[in-house]
């Protein structure tokens, strides 16, 4: 099995998927930050009720934009998280799916979260997990 990408190198990847978006999207998508980690930290973890760090390959924090009053102001930036490790047990067990592929579902599925879609939103027209 190839060496697994650093992660740099999701970051890379991530970004990329970012660039590829439509332009009405790409551009409210360049203010989330997207941060890259190895694993959920274990608040993130208890905070969704997941006892598996593997269940977790991504997580949106932040208001989603259909939420967001112009008279807010942010506490922080919205933040697009990928976990490396989780990402890379799916790779593995899905055999076939090219990381890259699997890094860009991923993140395009958070950044749906940011633009208001829920799980259930985006599981009607994506059927990737199943």
């Amino acid at each position: 099995m190839p060496e697994s990408p650093s992660l740099d190198e999701f970051e890379t990847m991530a970004r990329h998927t970012i660039s590829t978006l439509p332009e009405p999207f790409r551009g409210p998508a360049r203010d989330v930050a997207v941060c890259v980690a190895d694993w959920p930290s274990r608040q993130m973890l208890h905070e969704l009720g997941i006892s598996d760090p593997l269940h977790l390959t991504g997580l949106y924090d932040g208001t989603p934009m259909t939420l967001k009053s112009v008279w807010d102001q942010p506490e922080q930036p919205d933040t697009v998280w990928l976990f490396r490790e989780p990402i890379l047990a799916e790779w593995r067990a899905r055999r076939g799916v090219a990381l890259a592929d699997l890094i860009a579902h991923v993140t395009i599925h958070e950044f749906a979260h940011h633009f208001g879609w829920s799980d259930d939103d985006i599981a009607r027209i994506d059927r990737w997990w199943e």
